[in-house]
């Protein structure tokens, strides 16, 4: 196959992509501000600017997770739309085959997905990060009652005692916790001191605390601009129990997984969502021939609805066992490596395979 006709198949199914990934883009934005305005439309402070802002800087998270799916139906659609018109059928009768025409459509998934790795990864963990933040500060101002079981919580122990602490969100990778409680401990196992701060910085050997509220065992209530709450506590291993793997951009996780290693802590969370985000570009190979398999049929009257479900329901299924074997991985039951490339490298083959027999008997 020449270049032009290749260029013109990709061309057309860069735009078809573009356009499901603008579509898709403008229904999750919107989906997720009226849920988000809904939420929050009670809280001091609320605005309608400030909604919005926390949305558009969730949505890049939210669109990283429905790369598959879109470079899915996208490598549909072009396909059933070069079959409509019919392109394909005058490139079979010129002599190309699938293998050659499907090239295009392969080479753009796997671009799309290098610049989900290069571009969207590091605008969602960045965004969602800030996102969290703006939420923080907004829902700070409502009084409400909290669940233990909602907070993060952490113990640690030092020549003081041991002291536990929770927080409303966790911010910044783990350093940073927002609305953030300490318990103080004494060595009989009593609460000493209560402390509420506002923010809570984790420095080098401290906790630094603002606008505290400090509570002691007098009931005597006191408050303090600044405070500090002494730790033993690494921040690589406060990262490594509060941060969410999907806050850290994937040029930064190598090094936390690194750190995390040398302390002897386990990083199979962050280890994981790595080697998921590089096996990106090819899943979404897999989906394109996923997208083959039931897209390249001629039909005179149109692509049978009962393949085109069938490509969906592929597709879904292979999105749901990646999902599935990540959790596998991040709770260390199998490596992160196998989790990652495993369903990548069996949905690839079924597609290849069933192509081959179907293309070349």
């Amino acid at each position: 196959m020449g270049w032009t006709l290749g260029r013109y198949f990709l061309s057309r199914y860069a735009a078809i992509t573009a356009w499901f990934f603008a579509g898709v883009y403008a229904l999750v934005s919107l989906i997720d501000f009226t849920e988000l305005a809904n939420r929050t439309s009670g809280v001091p402070g609320f605005s309608a600017g400030l909604a919005l802002t926390v949305s558009m800087l969730r949505v890049p998270m939210i669109m990283q997770q429905t790369v598959p799916f879109v470079a899915l139906f996208s490598a549909m659609a072009t396909l059933v739309s070069l079959n409509r018109r019919y392109e394909l059928v005058i490139a079979r009768a010129a002599g190309i085959s699938a293998w050659q025409f499907l090239l295009p459509a392969c080479f753009g998934a796997f671009v799309f997905g290098a610049l989900t790795i290069a571009v969207l990864n590091p605008l969602a963990a960045e965004g969602f990060s800030r996102s969290q933040e703006l939420e923080a500060q907004l829902r700070s101002r409502e009084v409400t009652s909290r669940s233990a079981f909602d907070a993060p919580w952490l113990r640690q122990k030092t020549a003081d005692g041991e002291t536990i602490i929770g927080a409303r969100a966790v911010l910044e990778q783990g350093l940073l916790l927002v609305d953030a409680v300490f318990f103080s401990f004494d060595g009989n196992d009593e609460i000493v001191e209560r402390r509420d701060a506002a923010r809570a910085y984790l420095r080098d050997g401290y906790w630094e605390l603002h606008d505290v509220r400090l509570l002691t065992a007098g009931m005597r209530f006191e408050n303090r601009e600044i405070d500090r709450v002494a730790t033993n506590l690494r921040p690589e291993f406060v990262q490594e129990r509060l941060a969410r793997p999907e806050t850290v951009p994937v040029h930064r996780l190598p090094a936390t997984i690194e750190v995390a290693r040398s302390l002897g802590l386990s990083a199979n969370r962050f280890a994981t969502q790595f080697h998921s985000l590089v096996a990106m570009p090819l899943l979404l190979v897999a989906m394109t021939l996923i997208a083959a398999t039931v897209s390249m049929r001629f039909a005179r009257m149109g692509q049978s609805v009962t393949m085109i479900l069938g490509g969906v329901l592929a597709g879904f299924l292979l999105y749901v066992v990646t999902v599935l074997v990540k959790a596998f991985g991040d709770a260390g039951l199998v490596p992160p490596f196998i989790v990652a490339w495993i369903p990548v490298v069996v949905a690839m083959f079924f597609g290849v395979t069933f192509l081959l027999y179907k293309e070349d008997g």
